[in-house]
């Protein structure tokens, strides 16, 4: 098990530090850029992983973390100077205000049933569009704006490795934070709350309190994400920013942390290569079909995401090779 978990890490190791090299060998504009995005989805996957793989909650209102980060990072550097510090101090008043709706929003969802709960933060979400829509002095509703980033951004590298900082640092916050007895407690709520709540725990509480971590987190993809395109309107509000954290997740398998920074790569490349298909293949205009067309396949043969399906793999494996020493132990004890 120990040299399981050594090589386990080993591999992350390798390929943390391998994309930490990438910019230093590779000349192409365009992978890092795309490679900057695929970490920031990674990082909203994994806030939504909290809350649907870890804690069994459906939430349809993601978005407005997101939104709430990437509003935050943008108003603040238009409104001051374009500073590191203001840039960092975005982030914690966006990761504050996102904590507070958060936590105010589970103590009054939270209660529901599952699919009351999700329908209801959409309302929730649709609330903060409309605001964003209506609100134009500070937002310029649909139209949005763009802003000047820090100086240190200019140059794609340095962005591209504090997001890659920003990736590990999440995974390994979130994944110390899954694997501590609260975390258990969010994985039994999930399997059982009913019997949960018979031994003693007051479920409620826990699940605030990954509605409150994943909103945190998913702020901070908003922000990170609002620099990458210095320009934000209402579209991170949008319903679809909830669908593609969804997706990332199912795809790369619910429960797994991995598993949404997998199904962050493969959503956001399928996009990039079915959309950029279309200037040589007209087919592929309506490439969103398609894409749905590769979900669909991944969901009827990785029912468990693709990270999920691996570990059934290897268990499955791992069950037959002690089969021989079951035996063995029965046929003592019949023999006795």
């Amino acid at each position: 098990m120990k040299n399981k978990f050594q090589l386990k890490n080993g591999a992350l190791l390798v390929i943390v530090a391998a994309l930490a090299v990438f910019p230093f060998v590779s000349d192409s504009r365009t992978w890092t850029i795309l490679l900057t995005q695929i970490f920031i989805f990674a990082i909203l996957a994994m806030s939504y992983d909290i809350l649907l793989g870890y804690t069994g909650i459906v939430s349809f209102g993601h978005a407005m973390f997101f939104g709430m980060g990437a509003y935050t990072t943008a108003i603040m550097l238009d409104r001051f100077e374009p500073t590191l510090s203001i840039f960092f101090l975005s982030i914690a008043v966006g990761m504050v205000i996102a904590a507070f709706v958060s936590f105010v929003v589970g103590l009054l969802t939270l209660r529901l049933k599952s699919h009351f709960f999700a329908m209801l933060t959409l309302a929730v979400s649709g609330l903060f569009l409309v605001l964003a829509e209506k609100w134009r002095t500070l937002t310029h509703g649909n139209d949005g704006f763009t802003f000047k980033a820090p100086e240190f951004f200019k140059d794609r590298m340095m962005f591209y490795l504090l997001v890659l900082v920003c990736l590990v640092l999440v995974y390994i916050f979130l994944r110390r934070f899954v694997d501590s007895p609260l975390g258990k407690v969010l994985v039994a709520v999930r399997e059982n709350e009913q019997r949960t709540k018979s031994l003693g725990y007051h479920t409620l509480h826990y699940k605030v309190i990954a509605s409150v971590v994943a909103g945190i987190v998913a702020s901070l993809a908003g922000s990170l994400y609002a620099i990458s395109l210095r320009f934000v309107n209402t579209s991170v509000l949008a319903m679809d920013i909830t669908l593609d954290a969804l997706l990332m997740t199912i795809i790369g398998g619910v429960g797994t942390l991995i598993g949404p920074i997998i199904g962050a790569g493969v959503i956001e490349l399928a996009q990039h290569y079915l959309s950029g298909l279309a200037k040589d293949f007209p087919i592929f205009e309506r490439w969103i079909i398609f894409f749905g067309i590769i979900y669909i396949l991944a969901v009827i043969f990785f029912p468990k995401g693709i990270v999920g399906s691996i570990q059934s793999v290897f268990s499955k494996k791992k069950d037959k090779s002690f089969d021989p020493v079951l035996k063995r132990a029965k046929r003592k004890e019949v023999v006795k």
